[in-house]
Order: C-alpha cells, then structure tokens, then sequence
C-alpha cells in the first residue's frame, strides 16, 4: 500500500515569519517545494526561470533569519525575487505574474510591505543597502533592522555597485552583501572579474585554507606566534595577497565570508548568522547553480543556463520540457510570418561589417536580445561584450570612434538611460561616429514600465549634433542603419520589439542610405495630416483606413527622423490641412510632436491645430502590448476617434469606441 503524498509545508507558509519556527531540515524541504512552485507555475505562463531556481535555499536561509519587512532584504534586478515572493504572502498568485494586473515581473514597492526597493535594472542594490542604514542612522536608530543586498556576479559588472561597495568600506555601514555567483546573468558573464570569481568558484577551500593560516601563525610555540601576531597588518596583507578570495574585498574594508554552497540550508545559516552579527560590512559569497533541479538547465552547461534564463508558456510539462510536434499549418505560418526587428537588425549589422570593416558592434550583456549574438558567430572579431556596463559600452565606443572604427552600441532604449553623460559628454560634444541602436523601444509588454522604451526621444532630441530617425517597418530599419554608418557623427536608431510589417527585405546590395532631414509622404489627402514616427506610422496607417470609412481622407507621412526634422514637409502639411496630427510610441513630453511644434512656431509658420498623440506623463504597468496599447490610447481606432473628435467637435458623427 503506498503512503499518501505528505502536505507541502510551503502551504502553510503564508508570511515570512512562518518559518522561524521550522527545522533546518525543514527548511530544506521548503525551499525544495519552492522550487517545485517554479517550476510548476512559471512553465505553465512563462516568466524568469532559471536565476529563481538557483535562489531558493538562499532565499529560504534569508527569511528564517530576518525579520522582514522590519529587516530589509533588497533583490537586485528582481529577477530572482520568486522564491521571496512566494514566501511574502504571494504564493498563490505567482501564476498572474508579469500578467496584466497581475503581480509585477520585479521587486515593486507599491506591490508588498516586504519589496523594500523597486528594482528592473542591474547594479542598484547595494547603494539603496547604504543608504538604508545610513537613514537609519539618521534617524538616530541604526539598529532599526538588519539591511542585506542579494546581488549576482553578473550585477557586479555594474560600476555603480562598485561605487556603493567603496562607499559603504569607507563609512564602515553595517550591511550585508549575499553575492550569488553563478556565472550566469542572461548570456554568460564576461570579463576580468568573471574570470577571477570562476578561480573563487573553482576553489572554495582558499578561503578555509587562508582562514587556517593566519590562526595558526599566531599559536606557533616559543614566541614565534607572538612574533607573527607582532607583525599585524604587514602578515595580514601578504597572506591576503597569497590567497586571493577575498583580497578584493577586504583592501575596501568589508569582511568576506565564502565560498558557500548556497543550496545548503544549513551552511547559508551559519554564514548569515555570523555576517549578521558582525556589525560592519560583510560579504557572504555564494556559489548556486542557475536552472537548479531543472535537469536541461543543469545539464545542459552554459547554452543550458542561458536558453532557461526565461521559460516560455507551456513550455515545461510534468518538470519536464513539452516536446510538441508543430502541425504543417503552423510549420507554413512560421515559415511566412515576419522576422523579428532584432534579427532584421543583427542580420544587417553583419552586412554592414562585410561592406565596412571598420564597422563593430557593442553589446552591454544582452547579445542575443539585441541580436548581436548574430554577429558574435559571423564575425567574432567585430564583436564586444562589455558586460552589464553601459557607461563603459559608451565609453568604449566613444576611444574605438577616435582611432576611426564604427562602433554600433546596441542597447535597449531603457539600458542606454543608464548612460547618458557619456552619450553627452563624450559622443555628441566631441561629435564622435557612434551609432545606437536602441532596440526595444515604446511599450515592451511583460517586464513593464522599468524595460518600457518611451523616454529616448525626449531625452535625446536636446542633444546637438546628434540625429535621431526610426524605421516604419523591417525594410527601412536596414535602409537607416546605413544611412547611420555613412553619415557621421552622433546617430540614435529606435525600434520596437517584436516582428516587422511583414514587408519584403532589401538584398545586400539593394540598402541605400536615406536623405537625413527628410520625411515620405505616404498617402495625400485633404483636411487631416497623420505625422507618424517609427512605429506610429503603422498606427497612423491604420488610423487612416478607418477615418476612409468615414469619408474622410486624411493626408499620411512618415516623418523618419525626429532630428533634424524636415522642416520644409512640415511647414506645408501645416499650411495645407486644419489639422496636423502627430503620433510616437513615447512620451509625450519634449517629444516627436512638441518638436514639430517647435520647428513650425521658431520658423513664424501659423501653425494650425494640432494633436499630439503619444504616452501619457505616467509609468505603463506591465502585460502584452495590445493590452497596453489599448489602456494608454495608442491604437488605430482611437487615433481616429481623437482627429474626429477634433476634426468635428460639436458638429457631427465621432468614431464610436467599438
């Protein structure tokens, strides 16, 4: 007869403090049956994958020691945050996440007492950890709550970390750094301090060995122990120097703790508990697997790690990847549908290296989501990975322009934020040939308003000598890629996620460069002048053919490039129609639009009335876009609805919402 399946003890885990009372054992059993909620859940709806699966014991070891949220646990990214979430109260709603109105795909304070920070972005939480203990200080109550920031090795490719870390060294804040290193961010991490934790993972018993000698130095019988322990700082330092683990660290003042097996419960405790109580920085360096229990991710190395990062829908049945079979219509569907933006892009960049060997591209950690991962296999020597580091990309960029190469910085519009007074400073002052190319931008869907790609425009556009242009469809984003590598100086390309229009792909030797300044009028018509850029000429397209419906034939243009604008195209749009309209896929604020108007009244034109149509002053949730599309406004059907409104205020028919 066999035994009837124990009761999960995660079920009656319903808050954090629900596992103080529960055994080591227990404990391991719990962040086990979190792994397994993981597993179930997010295979079924998609989500972060494998980072969560390897944080499960760490998260577990965490929570059973704090006091949260009167402890602060601050997750960087937020990726990992899962198993924290599932053991915060949300267990039951893990499988709405990154769903509209569903829980959010990070850490966000609006979500739970327990996210103590807002995070999407890498790098941050150590700076927020100082600034935590420090406020309490402030607050004359330094003893307030423990603060601990869980950050990976790939985060720490990140300067501001850095920043934090020397901070935090200097004024000796009591905080605790858990450094999860796996070896993994999304692709495998790169660089020097990646291959110096791969020694530390390699080898965890530096740390005991090292720990060893320097205790049994100072008990070496007949006063040479005393000679040693003498000697102080000086020994201290040389044996630092010899065993290299924690050498980085402690020269900044914090304490290392590792390497740990962050799947061992027990371990993990001991090392919280002692960095815990230690009352100065401390560092507690875990080694996990990422995709942990997940036999592909596992076993299937470094391609294992990276293809788990993320879990498509229905993608794990039974613990096990679905094995489907496709059915030839959905074989003939797959063969005709559009091509993905990013790989029209990184399929281009590799054209363009052939055409120019000076040309290269920089990624900041994310190759295969910007598809330079294209070009990393065709042409392996134009190709650079700075890590998640795009200061540095920018930087570099900027010292490869001036010796005469032409750098292509690929990153998402939300990323490239992150360097803006190198894109200031150094590109656009020095007027340095740098092209970037900023995928992901407008509204991205799932990972919500910390990935969305709706500011680049505004942040941009003030910038002189820069000039700024975005593709209507697949065909023009490989046109405008050549018109950015021959034309020279500063150049930002926007594109959306996603697949293109569906329109026939230029050969090699069919790209030409594109006019800069020089918007296409697409359909003239009469009364109304739809202005799109990038992708709002999609949507002002299909504004039109509604408007059609309505006789009403409206005039179409595709602007192409919000810097320089073309004047001219506008100044006669404006004189020829009662109503010009603009419509961008970002913010609406120092926009696409507000420039046009700006253009027209700095020239003295009488500028009719116009209509902005963009994103509102407000950050978008998350869930696919034409769920968000439909909440901000930004759709065919109310684009027309709005110029009707405009068009016929008080007089006539208005396109009905339905």
């Amino acid at each position: 007869m066999t035994e009837p399946p124990h009761e999960r003890l995660l079920d009656s885990i319903d808050r954090p403090q629900d596992l103080h009372r529960l055994s080591e054992e227990e404990l391991q059993r719990v962040a086990q049956e979190v792994r397994e909620h993981i597993i179930d859940t997010v295979g079924e709806i998609g989500g972060h994958f494998g980072a969560n699966l390897g944080m499960c014991e760490v998260t577990v070891a965490l929570h059973s020691l704090l006091d949260s949220p009167k402890d602060k646990i601050l997750w960087d990214v937020g990726h990992q945050a899962y198993p924290h979430k599932i053991l915060t109260g949300r267990r039951d709603e893990l499988s709405t996440i990154r769903q509209y109105e569903g829980l959010a795909p990070f850490c966000a304070i609006h979500e739970s007492e327990h996210d103590i920070m807002g995070a999407g972005h890498a790098s941050t939480s150590i700076g927020y950890a100082v600034g935590i203990k420090e406020g309490m200080k402030i607050a004359g109550d330094i003893d307030a709550g423990k603060v601990v920031a869980v950050i990976g090795d790939g985060a720490m490719t990140g300067g501001v970390a850095f920043e934090a870390i020397h901070q935090a060294g200097g004024l000796g804040t009591p905080i605790v750094v858990v450094l999860n290193d796996n070896g993994m961010s999304i692709a495998p991490n790169v660089g020097a301090l990646s291959r110096y934790f791969n020694r530390v993972r390699l080898n965890p018993k530096l740390w005991h060995a090292r720990e060893g000698m320097e205790e049994k130095l100072t008990t070496l019988p007949g006063g040479i122990g005393a000679a040693f322990d003498r000697l102080g700082p000086q020994l201290k330092e040389s044996i630092k120097s010899f065993w290299a683990p924690g050498l980085f660290w402690e020269e900044l003042d914090w304490a290392y703790m590792g390497v740990i097996d962050g799947h061992d419960v027990r371990a993990l405790r001991r090392a919280l508990a002692a960095a815990l109580a230690a009352g100065r920085p401390v560092v507690v360096h875990t080694a996990t697997v990422k995709g942990k229990g997940f036999t592909p991710a596992e076993d299937g190395g470094l391609e294992g790690m990276e293809k788990w990062h993320a879990a498509k829908p229905k993608s794990i049945v039974n613990r096990a990847p679905t094995v489907t079979v496709p059915s030839p219509a959905a074989v003939a569907a797959a063969a005709t549908a559009p091509p993905q933006y990013t790989q029209v892009f990184g399929d281009a960049l590799v054209d363009e290296v052939r055409r120019d060997r000076r040309v290269v591209g920089i990624t900041a950690a994310m190759n295969s989501g910007t598809g330079l991962n294209i070009l990393q296999k065709a042409e392996p020597e134009h190709y650079f990975d700075v890590g998640i580091a795009e200061q540095q990309a920018v930087l570099f960029a900027s010292g490869l322009a001036l010796e005469g190469a032409k750098p292509v910085c690929a990153i998402y519009s939300t990323f490239l934020q992150r360097a803006y007074d190198q894109i200031v400073h150094d590109v656009c002052l020095q007027e340095l040939d740098v092209v970037f190319a900023m995928d992901r931008a407008g509204l991205v869907g799932d990972d919500g308003p910390t990935h969305h790609g709706v500011f680049d425009i505004s942040y941009l556009r003030p910038l002189p000598n820069i000039v700024l242009a975005a593709p209507r469809d697949e065909a023009q984003l490989k046109h405008l890629l050549r018109t950015a590598l021959t034309t020279g100086g500063p150049f930002g390309l926007r594109y959306p996620r996603g697949e293109g229009v569906g329109v026939p792909l230029p050969g090699a030797g069919d790209v030409a460069a594109i006019p800069v300044g020089r918007g296409e009028v697409l359909h003239e018509g009469s009364r109304v002048a739809l202005v799109g850029y990038g992708s709002g000429v999609g949507k002002s397209l299909e504004a039109a053919a509604l408007l059609a419906e309505h006789d009403l034939d409206v005039t179409v243009v595709d602007a192409r490039f919000a810097k320089p604008l073309d004047v001219e195209l506008m100044t006669t749009l404006a004189a020829d129609h009662e109503l010009l309209v603009t419509v961008e896929e970002g913010v609406l604020t120092g926009g696409f639009g507000s420039g046009v108007w700006e253009a027209l009244n700095d020239r003295g034109v009488a500028v009719p009335r116009m209509l902005r149509i963009g994103l509102p002053d407000r950050y978008v949730t998350h869930g696919k876009p034409a769920l968000l599309h439909a909440e901000v406004g930004f759709t065919g059907r109310e684009i027309a609805r709005r110029v009707e409104a405009a068009l016929f205020a008080g007089r006539g028919e208005v396109l009905s919402e339905a």
